[in-house]
Parts: C-alpha cells; structure tokens; sequence
C-alpha cells in the first residue's frame, strides 16, 4: 500500500513539475503538500524549523525534536566546509544566500521518490520549501549561486533545474559572472 501511494505521488509531482521549461510559477512557488497527503505518504515534512544552515546546499533542522542534516536534492554549491577543500570560488556567497532565505524560517521538506532517503553522509535528501511555496533549491541555481547536480540517477526537476541553469549562465548571474569566478 505504502509503494502504491509513493508511486501515486511520484505521478502527480511529475506532472506537476516536469513542464520542461521553468516557469516561476510552478518550479519556484512548488505548492506546499497538504499534511494528509504527506503523512499518508512519506513525501513531505511540514513545518520543520530550520537550525542553522550548514552551508550553500546542506541545512540543520529539528524534526520531532532531533537534529536532522539536509542535503538539498539536485543542486551542488561550491564548498565552504569541505576540510580536504579550499574555499571554492562563490561558496560564501553561496552559504549567505542560504542563510538569508532561511535563516528563522519553518519549511517543507519535499523528499523524491526517484532518489533515496540519505546520502552516504546520512543527511536526508531533500527540496526545500519556504512557506509563500518557494523552492530554495532552484531559486539558488536560477540566482547562480549553485550548480545542477545530479548524482546517480535522474530526479524529478532534472530538466527545469538544467534549464535554470543555462539561463544564469547565459544571464551571467553569480558564479557564472566571469568577473566573479574567471574559470567556470
């Protein structure tokens, strides 16, 4: 019963999300599940407060009262925390981007039933949702402050975060400034 509602799921946010183009409306303002259809499914956790944010693409949140990793679904900003790394080109700016959209804030996390639960780190994979319906992960790659990343297997807004992408890219926004990071 439980893989039924998944796959019901899965079928309902393609067809909401997969329109091939990005358009504000539908990728940037991803409609808040409603709590019935996301304790029936597994796919969302509502209004889980967020902690403090980690860095451009990962957040700390409280779920049920635990401290709980999320690593954004999709994208890849560039490492601010990495120890084997050196501070990549934008990844401040990055993690202060993140850090202004959801600094205080109470999200939805939206996970993906084309990707797993955690990553090999044990966060959870996740889209995060603000309350006006906001989809952070691809307003970062639509502002330039994070790349498409898709690790594995394809996942549900793969084309409209390509698409985003190539678009900042073209428009020259962020990361893709070459007055900002002279090698992309």
């Amino acid at each position: 019963m439980n893989g039924l509602l998944i796959l019901l799921t899965s079928i309902i946010l393609t067809a909401l999300f997969s329109s091939g183009t990005v358009d504000t409306s539908i990728v940037f303002k991803t409609p808040t599940p409603t709590p019935a259809i996301s304790s029936a499914t597994s796919s969302a956790t509502v209004n889980v407060p967020v902690l403090y944010v980690v860095d451009g693409d990962t957040i700390a949140v409280s779920i049920d009262g635990k401290k709980e990793n999320v690593r954004f679904i999709g994208i890849d900003t560039p490492e601010t925390k990495d120890p084997r790394k050196l501070v990549q080109c934008f990844g401040r700016e990055a993690a202060e981007e993140t850090k202004r959209m959801l600094t205080g804030q109470t999200v939805t996390l939206l996970s993906d039933p084309t990707q797993g639960d955690r990553d090999k780190y044990k966060r959870l994979l996740r889209y995060i949702i603000l309350p006006d319906g906001t989809n952070v992960n691809a307003h970062l790659i639509a502002e330039g402050y994070a790349h498409e990343y898709t690790y594995g297997i394809p996942y549900l807004f793969q084309d409209d975060f390509k698409h985003a992408q190539r678009k900042a890219r073209e428009e020259k926004k962020g990361l893709w400034n070459e007055t900002v990071c002279p090698i992309n």
